[in-house]
């Protein structure tokens, strides 16, 4: 979920690579959770290069998502806003690291809290505007921002572990997947409706 869905509504020409990207998404949360989830316990170069992974795969996937929105949208500044922040929270997972799991918590729920914020706004925004497959995405970033304030709150626990980083990726994959679900029935009614 740490990443933020911020770009504008897209056109019927657009929808099935957003469709796609969600799809992508949601596999890589998948399989990104097991293998966190597998090495909860302790920080090692495996876990370590993961968590690091994790925010660089949503700058590549903000940049391709820019790619397509530039051609029939303009710039968005939601999505250069993700890519900064996602590339300033890889940088502060490789730092933190180094400190320990409970560092690592807190970097990871600094993301969370602000990419939340700003799906929540981005969501709304989209909502307003009628764009279909919104809730998901307004409920994950309520989610992130709440599980972001969690993080951080475990960080001072004795207990603290990395599990519940792979239970929140998971969940935002199945976001990203129901959007894409979403998107596609509006897809197809569209095309029923011409």
């Amino acid at each position: 979920m740490a990443s933020s869905i911020a770009t504008p509504a897209p056109t019927k020409s657009d929808t099935g690579a957003l469709r796609r990207l969600y799809f992508l998404r949601f596999g890589f949360a998948t399989v990104w959770a097991a293998l966190v989830f597998a090495s909860a316990h302790s920080l090692s170069p495996l876990s370590a290069t993961l968590l690091v992974i994790y925010p660089l795969f949503d700058v590549a996937c903000a940049v391709i998502d820019i790619r397509s929105a530039r051609a029939t949208h303009g710039p968005v500044r939601g999505l250069y806003a993700n890519i900064t922040f996602s590339t300033l929270t890889a940088a502060g997972l490789v730092a933190a690291a180094a400190s320990g799991i409970p560092a690592v918590l807190r970097v990871w729920g600094a993301w969370a809290i602000t990419a939340g914020v700003v799906q929540l706004i981005v969501g709304a925004l989209r909502r307003r505007r009628g764009m279909p497959g919104q809730w998901p995405m307004i409920l994950s970033g309520a989610i992130s921002t709440l599980a972001g304030a969690s993080f951080i709150a475990q960080a001072g626990k004795a207990d603290a572990s990395l599990g519940a980083l792979a239970g929140y990726a998971f969940l935002g994959g199945v976001f990203f997947l129901v959007s894409a679900l979403r998107l596609g029935r509006a897809d197809r009614t569209d095309r029923i409706a011409a």
